[in-house]
């Protein structure tokens, strides 16, 4: 018979395991199908460190559409008890946080700044960026074919200020896109939260 009957195996730590490591994006896609693991995250990139209490304010008032003073003690330990038993542990697993349930200190990891890219809400009403892209790239192209064909009013104007033209449109789409991409991190709530205004 084995020596090892009756004995457990040594349990693995799933963070010495991770290490560093980023979340693959099949586990970012999990993380972020829940709302409140998602005004977590949007509260930690705001915050940076915070503990379990704090952050369990600002998700109910969240939730309830109120300010942090007018939570409700059911409110709150609603939220808390969830973050504490499910959200901020698989937060932890999957490397975006560091969570120490003794002193409920929460601390972001370096992980959780490459999120904003799948933080962005876009309404349906709204084209992603993507899809800007995609359009302005047909434009410059419609533009450039017009140039070459010399077609009206495109022959009347210089190639080079064309080119300004298709330059300057990219150049100021990506201020844009950089500049509202930053702005999540600053921002005092979530996108989803501001949307039902």
């Amino acid at each position: 018979m084995s020596e090892s009957r009756g004995t457990a195996p040594p349990k693995r730590d799933d963070s010495d395991v991770r290490g560093s490591a980023e979340p693959t994006e099949q586990e970012v896609f999990d993380i972020l199908s829940n709302r409140r693991r998602r005004y977590a995250l949007y509260a930690l990139l705001r915050d940076e460190t915070t503990t379990i209490g704090s952050l369990a304010d600002q998700i109910a008032a969240w939730e309830n559409d109120c300010a942090v003073a007018d939570v409700t003690s059911a409110e709150r330990k609603r939220v808390y008890t969830a973050l504490q038993q499910s959200h901020l542990p698989k937060l932890e697993r999957t490397g975006l946080i560091s969570f120490d349930p003794d002193s409920g200190r929460v601390d972001p990891t370096d992980a959780v700044e490459e999120l904003d890219f799948y933080l962005e809400v876009v309404g349906e009403e709204q084209l992603s960026w993507d899809q800007y892209y995609l359009g302005l790239a047909a434009v410059s192209a419609a533009i450039v074919a017009a140039v070459w064909l010399d077609l009206p009013p495109f022959g009347a104007v210089s190639p080079l200020i064309w080119l300004t033209v298709v330059v300057g449109l990219f150049g100021v789409s990506a201020a844009v896109h950089n500049y509202r991409s930053t702005g999540l991190s600053d921002a005092a709530e979530p996108p989803e939260v501001r949307r039902q205004d």
